[in-house]
């Protein structure tokens, strides 16, 4: 077994991974998608937890394992009906000895974060981020639940993974990335087979060959602990040896890689979807061990960087597309180089993949500047020291060297490598990997007719018994170890409160940990106080100076290791420069330059309208922009909303360029205050600020917003949006009072217990339970701002015809909350747990003072949850929910095809509506 550490004493916690080096490259052929249905199962316990009596609940569950393999094996419609009854029949005599969600039970008691899994190529992963005086403990659960996972409550989560993949048929870009690699990789199983699997292997699964996948995979030296945190290394090592040292090594088999037929000529596929277009080109190179790795990664940032590569700056700066990126994919076997563009409108795919093939051709003549070189190195060291400011950062790179076979010196010796690739060896690597041996994928606008769709079987729900605790669960919770205290920020010593010029406030956060910088200017003003305000901050990308264009503009910021950028809401605008501190002045003279001295450029604007407007219709394709924010913001506000407010088309097209920049140039002009996170003390500072941040002598207060006021109170109505796709997905809205800091411990544990994770009563009872969705939650939202409303806002993503069902299940669910008090117990102190170990530091301090001020407070709010929880109730929450939760109005927004969706239930909950696009987004 592979231990790899890293220390980082920024808060009491610790990111771990568990790593198996095997994902679904190693899938059988005839049983794809086993390592990612292993990686489900490795949630539901042992014979230790996860069962009430294992002497009872294992004969059933063998009887489950007989007939999935009479059922994989039978052809006849009839008897594979017949067997599956079988099948839901026994697994509701095995769930009466089961309990479901012990470990997701455990882990949220200890306090951990984050608990999740994945599957990929060739890693499965297994993620928590844990308090740092919980690691026995979790070392414990760990153990235990890699000794002997029992694959229990299996077809009720089979439900779940055949959720998984209809949203996967729902996604065209998923199709895309699919059918690129069944190009890319005719013999490998990189493309012959895919992680979620086929629909036929999803329908006819195999318990021994997952337990036999187990076993073969699943031993210590093919896997791999990764902790990045705050620990004691001597004591973690020690505790990993006592609890991991007994599990048994044996021989792995070795994978050989299929050798790929040279790409003689262009391999071109269709994907067809709801989704707006767009194209990409991939090419085949060599693996992660290769020197094409290294080669193809530097070489990709020449390309894209997001300020200077040739793609940044000829295809997107210039806006011959409507976006153009490329990304290096590198696996153990091969890597890919993979560009990518959105077209404009009335631009062809054909014409997009035309201008992105051009720009590989300027790489490979060397048309690009030699400081470019030195200048990727510097970024890329930037974005590593970024990288090592967080456990996760710094717990991956660990676990890339693992599931690569890399040593992590090499990783280390990385920077050294780049810095000797000198242009000449670009140039040629370019000539000769870059030809006609390329994929092009066209993702198309249109009905994909020859999509599936994993048809619902027939299951009835099975018990969850969430009242009930092993003894081993009992165990955990009784080994109790000694408490951190929390930390709980105070604003008026945590941030340093100071003046420059004209009285514009300045808070300051030092940073002690590197030399890098952020700096944000925050204006209180958005798109409700000027429509125009949106489009002048995209424009400003595209503009220049007197003595700058547009592109020098990019790249002299990249040269300095620095960046800027601009975003607004409907209430704020941020401009941030970022970047090594060591260059903040030079690029703050530069950035000011850009605010005053922004030269109007009337062909950048025209391209940008059109573009705003290609943009505006693609996000009518997008189902997640669709009920995310038009449906959610019309069911808060009705038809005019700040998710409308934009110009017009009329009103884009008759936009002045000087108009735009006048704006730009006015912004300095208006009060405003600066968020510092750097290396510069105050007194630095304020000089700089004062030398370089240039502002009238008398500053202006924003204009005025327009006010959208919520409804006053909403009504029981089903709004409905047709899109076509293989799922409904609905969202839930009912409105509560205006911010209310006196409830902020009652709902932080509502939400926990009701719907914050997958021990929650939700999870358990919608998917665990009755498997009707793969997506659910529910949770009484904190609004931003004093005087906006909180919301109840649920989520169910599920099969079309499970709707009635799911929509029964979640309500009553709302509407009668289930008492349990060991989840309840166990809701509570992860609560509590997870404030005595959270640390908000760095940037974010500045940030949770930013929104602490925005809701009237001028203190850290988890101080008041962490003293009132503990003497909490379920009473307490069982009021709360019938006061803010129980038989509410509700707003309830449902996309999906209209044709298969269940009109006569939806009217049950309310009049419905049909929306159009343009209801929705206002034109």
């Amino acid at each position: 077994l592979k231990v790899y550490m890293t220390m980082y004493k920024d808060a009491p916690r610790i990111q771990t991974y568990i790593a198996t080096k095997a994902g679904s490259k190693n899938d059988p052929a005839d049983a794809t998608g086993l390592a990612h249905y292993l990686e489900h199962m490795l949630f539901k316990g042992t014979d230790k937890y996860g069962t009430l009596d294992w002497a009872k609940e294992k004969p059933e569950l063998d009887k489950i394992e007989v007939m999935y393999e009479l059922y994989r094996n039978t052809k006849d419609a009839t008897q594979r009906k017949a067997i599956y009854h079988q099948i839901d029949s026994i697994s509701g005599v095995a769930a009466k000895y089961a309990i479901a969600n012990e470990y997701d039970k455990m882990i949220s008691a200890m306090g951990a974060k984050g608990n999740n899994a994945y599957t990929s190529f060739e890693q499965t992963v297994y993620v928590n981020d844990i308090p740092s005086n919980q690691l026995n403990n979790w070392l414990t659960l760990e153990s235990e639940r890699f000794r002997h996972p029992v694959l229990r409550i299996f077809h009720t989560e089979l439900e779940a993974v055949y959720e998984e993949k209809n949203i996967g048929l729902d996604n065209d870009g998923s199709k895309s990335f699919e059918i690129m690699f069944a190009n890319l990789f005719k013999k490998h199983t990189y493309g012959t087979q895919t992680t979620i699997g086929t629909i036929e292997h999803l329908k006819n699964p195999s318990l021994v060959k997952i337990k036999n996948y187990y076993d073969t995979y699943y031993v210590p030296n093919n896997m791999a602990i990764v902790m990045s945190g705050d620990f004691n290394p001597d004591d973690a090592i020690k505790m990993i040896d006592a609890k991991f040292g007994s599990l048994p090594s044996k021989p792995v088999p070795v994978y050989t890689p299929a050798i790929e037929d040279p790409i003689t000529e262009p391999r071109i596929a269709n994907v067809y979807g709801p989704d707006a277009e767009d194209v990409s080109i991939a090419y085949r190179l060599g693996g992660m061990k290769t020197a094409d790795a290294d080669m193809v990664s530097f070489l990709n940032k020449i390309l894209y960087n997001g300020t200077a590569g040739l793609l940044d700056l000829n295809l997107n700066q210039d806006q011959k597309v409507l976006e153009a990126y490329s990304f290096a994919y590198v696996l153990k076997d091969y890597s890919t180089l993979i560009l990518g563009a959105s077209p404009k409108e009335g631009q062809t795919l054909e014409q997009a993949k035309d201008l992105l093939l051009a720009q590989v051709e300027v790489l490979k003549k060397g048309n690009f500047p030699d400081w470019i070189l030195p200048a990727i190195t510097t970024d890329i060291k930037l974005q590593q020291t970024k990288n090592f400011e967080s456990n996760r950062g710094r717990a991956d790179m660990l676990l890339d060297a693992f599931t690569g076979d890399q040593d992590y010196q090499g990783r280390i010796n990385l920077m050294e490598r780049y810095s000797k690739i000198t242009k000449q060896q670009i140039v040629d690597f370019a000539n000769k990997n870059f030809g006609n041996n390329y994929v092009v994928v066209y993702k198309r606008t249109g009905e994909d007719k020859g999509v599936q769709k994993v048809e619902k079987p027939a299951i009835t729900p099975v018990e969850v018994n969430r009242d009930a605790q092993s003894p081993f669960l009992k165990s955990i919770m009784d080994a109790k170890p000694a408490e951190i205290e929390p930390v709980f920020l105070d604003y008026a010593k945590d941030i340093q409160q100071f003046t420059i010029k004209n009285n514009i406030p300045v808070y300051s956060k030092k940073n002690e940990i590197n030399t890098t910088f952020s700096m944000h200017y925050v204006y209180g003003m958005g798109s409700n106080n000027n429509k125009k305000l949106a489009v002048a901050i995209d424009y400003l990308q595209y503009l220049g100076t007197s003595k700058l264009s547009p592109a020098q503009v990019k790249q002299e910021f990249y040269k300095l290791g620095c960046s800027m950028e601009a975003y607004n809401t409907d209430d704020e605008l941020h401009i941030v420069l970022s970047g090594l501190g060591e260059n903040f002045a030079q690029a703050l003279d530069l950035m000011e330059q850009v605010l005053s001295d922004a030269k109007p450029d009337k062909q950048a604007l025209n391209d940008l309208v059109g573009n705003i407007l290609k943009k505006r219709s693609d996000s009518k394709l997008d189902k997640n922009t669709i009920l995310q924010g038009g449906m959610n913001s019309y069911a808060m506000y009705g038809a005019k909303s700040p998710f409308t407010n934009i110009l017009s088309e009329k009103e884009l097209k008759a936009l002045n360029p000087k108009d735009l920049v006048d704006i730009i140039k006015s912004l300095n002009g208006y009060e405003h205050h600066i968020l510092y996170y750097g290396t510069s003390v105050p007194t630095l500072l304020t000089l700089i600020l004062n030398q370089q941040h240039k502002t009238p002598a008398t500053l202006k207060p924003v204009p005025t917003s327009v006010l959208f006021t919520e409804q006053a109170t909403l009504e029981n109505k089903v709004y409905v949006v047709d899109h076509d796709m293989k799922q409904a997905e609905i969202s839930m809205l009912s409105k509560g009072e205006n911010y209310n800091k006196n409830n902020a411990a009652k709902i932080a544990l509502f939400n926990e217990y009701f719907g914050g994770g997958m021990g929650s009563i939700v999870f358990q009872t919608m998917r665990e339970s009755k498997a009707l969705a793969y997506g659910v939650f529910a949770s009484y939202r904190n609004p931003a701002r004093k005087e906006k409303a909180h919301y109840l806002m649920a989520y169910i993503g599920t099969q079309a015809d499970k709707l009635p069902e799911a929509m029964a299940g979640m309500m009553d669910l709302m509407n009668n909350i289930p008492q349990s008090d060991n989840l309840f117990e166990t809701s509570k102190n992860a609560v509590i747990q997870k404030i005595r170990t959270e640390r908000i530091t760095k940037e974010a301090v500045l940030f949770s003072y930013e929104t602490a001020k925005k809701r009237g407070l001028d203190y850290d709010i988890r101080k008041d949850i962490f003293n009132q929880v503990p003497s909490l109730t379920f009473n307490d929450i069982s009021t709360f929910s019938k006061q803010y939760v129980k038989d509410k109005k509700y707003n309830i927004m449902v996309l999906g095809d209209k044709k298969v969706l269940d009109m006569k239930t939806l009217n049950t909950y309310g009049k419905v509506q049909f929306l159009s696009l343009k209801d929705v987004f206002g034109y």
